[in-house]
């Protein structure tokens, strides 16, 4: 399978843990992007732009990155923070009165953004077709009554992240979420990333679907603890009905799901479109737009939330919106933050190193928030860095 794409000097491992991951991982088209300082050192697609097609990955080849659009809205977020729009400490009903209702009259902007708010269920999931509509995604999670009281712990917030980010820009700035995220934040970097495709994009999407990881011979088959495998196994479960909180879960290949804006789980975007992104919030890219002060940073990955998490039961850790360096998450160092998609992309920065890591794929896996590929390609950055 050949890689296309360059590499920097130096950078030369990411592009061998690249080609191995079709080799070895089972990888059938992906893409991968780095940047150091704001100068992209890493640029590599291969494979097929469809899981199960044939047609060639082509350089700005994009696709749906599920989770890892959390990291975008979380921007949005802390953007506004940032520019004097939003009191993180304010409480969610001061911009969205409807919120305070069922226990929830107190609950602070940051909660929300740490997984805190106590919200990541909804008592009558909504179809895709109602997900898609923000006025009602709004009012089921403004109705909604906590399963925890918030603040008390931390959760993830698998599919209502959507509704509670993505309403809290529209009562602030008049404007939807994904026309904001275009506006404000793609555009002035160049980052080839959007909440709700525009038609005119649509081309440029593959299909996306589930793999299975190769059983090579004398591996170990690794099995999830027995208690992550009874909370995803049992329907009542806070896990279950967290990411059930759509219901039947729609087809992320369908034209219709990706004109919606859901920043919790269906932002579309190429590698570089996240690497991108990334750099420009810790720096200047090509000499350019940066979108976050020094302050701001630290607010993102100032740890918020840490510890076993009630709705992925292992251990995790969270700043402002974004994972942060962990067991669970492994970044690239202490000081990094991000977010994975789950069953495989993944987009991070680290300030320390300058590096902002993009990595897209066509083919999920089982993996929430660690997958193979994607640390595959983070360790060859690490070996990179230390040559």
């Amino acid at each position: 399978m050949d890689v296309n794409g360059t590499v920097a000097e130096g950078f030369e491992p990411v592009r061998e843990a690249f080609a191995a991951n079709f080799a070895l991982l089972g990888e059938r088209g992906a893409a991968v992007a780095v940047y150091r300082d704001g100068r992209k050192v890493v640029d590599l697609w291969g494979g097929t732009r469809d899981v199960d097609g044939t047609a060639p990955w082509e350089h700005g080849t994009a696709q749906v990155v599920r989770s890892a659009t959390k990291g975008v809205a979380a921007a949005a977020l802390l953007l506004l923070h940032q520019r004097g729009e939003l009191d993180l400490d304010a409480p969610v009903g001061t911009y969205w009165p409807e919120y305070k209702a069922a226990g929830k009259e107190r609950t602070p902007v940051r909660h929300l953004l740490a997984h805190r708010a106590g919200v990541p269920v909804l008592d009558r999931p909504l179809t895709p077709e109602e997900a898609a509509d923000p006025d009602l995604g709004a009012a089921a999670v403004a109705a909604q009554a906590p399963v925890w009281e918030p603040g008390a712990d931390h959760g993830y917030h698998a599919q209502t992240y959507s509704w509670l980010t993505g309403e809290l820009v529209r009562r602030i700035t008049g404007r939807p979420v994904g026309a904001w995220v275009a506006e404000e934040m793609a555009a002035p970097v160049g980052a080839d990333l959007w909440l709700g495709l525009p038609a005119a994009e649509q081309a440029r999407v593959g299909r996306v679907g589930p793999v299975e990881a190769p059983q090579t011979a004398g591996a170990l088959k690794t099995r999830p603890k027995r208690s992550v495998s009874e909370a995803y196994a049992d329907p009542d479960s806070l896990t279950r009905r967290a990411f059930a909180a759509i219901s039947p879960l729609p087809d992320e290949n369908a034209p219709s799901y990706r004109a919606a804006a859901l920043p919790a789980s269906n932002g579309i975007a190429t590698a570089d479109g996240l690497a991108r992104f990334y750099a420009s919030l810790i720096g200047e890219v090509d000499g350019g737009t940066r979108l976050f002060t020094p302050r701001t940073i630290e607010l993102a990955r100032a740890e918020q939330s840490a510890g076993p998490d009630r709705i992925l039961v292992v251990g995790t850790r969270f700043g402002l919106g974004y994972m942060l360096h962990g067991s669970a998450s492994p970044l690239l160092s202490p000081g990094s933050f991000g977010h994975p998609g789950r069953g495989g992309a993944l987009a991070f920065a680290d300030p320390e190193t300058g590096i902002a890591f993009g990595y897209v794929t066509n083919g999920f896996r089982k993996s929430v928030t660690a997958d193979p590929r994607a640390q595959a390609l983070v360790r060859a950055v690490r070996t990179a860095l230390a040559q």
